[in-house]
């Protein structure tokens, strides 16, 4: 008697959902280029960042205080944009497509692999929030360019954003505190 164990034979119904349950997860790869077409993005938000500190350096022996203070929003604005890209990259990558185990853990971010996608939408949401806000305190300095029915859209604008992420907030708290 030999003591080999007996696997039962596959129906061609069972190898047909086993293959498509491989295709299906091996499709997370089609996600890969997208988060590379975004870190192209991010380097063309890299050359606008320098190419507007550059107009800001140099204007800075003439400038007001306000125009200074505008020149440093700017840089903010592109600073949170990038991060922004960043977060939806590495957590993008690392729920949908592979874990990044090639990344030495001393240079890792602390929050790379803990975001999950409730988490990012939060922080998404987050920054899009302060960009607004941004946007919208350039605007209120510089309010001369502007007429009021624009600001007024640039408010509501805003407003909708925060109150999104209120809600949104909300809806998360609700749906973690129900499991």
């Amino acid at each position: 008697m030999s003591d080999q164990s007996v696997v039962p034979a596959q129906t061609s119904a069972e190898k047909v959902e086993r293959g498509v349950e491989r295709a299906l997860f091996a499709s997370r790869w089609l996600m890969a280029p997208f988060y590379v077409g975004l870190m192209i993005g991010l380097f063309a938000l890299m050359i606008v960042f320098l190419r507007d500190l550059a107009v800001f350096v140099t204007k800075i022996p003439t400038a007001k205080e306000s125009d200074v203070i505008l020149g440093i929003l700017t840089l903010i604005d592109l600073s949170l944009a990038g991060n922004l890209v960043i977060m939806v990259v590495f957590s993008g990558y690392e729920n949908f497509v592979s874990k990044m185990e090639h990344v030495p853990t001393k240079d890792r971010p602390e929050w790379m692999g803990s975001i999950d996608f409730s988490a990012l939408k939060m922080k998404l949401l987050a920054s899009i929030v302060a960009i607004s806000a941004i946007h919208l305190l350039k605007a209120f300095m510089n309010v001369s360019a502007m007429s009021d029915r624009e600001m007024m859209w640039l408010v509501v604008i805003h407003v909708t954003f925060v109150v999104s992420g209120v809600l949104m907030a909300l809806t998360d708290k609700f749906a973690s505190s129900a499991k």
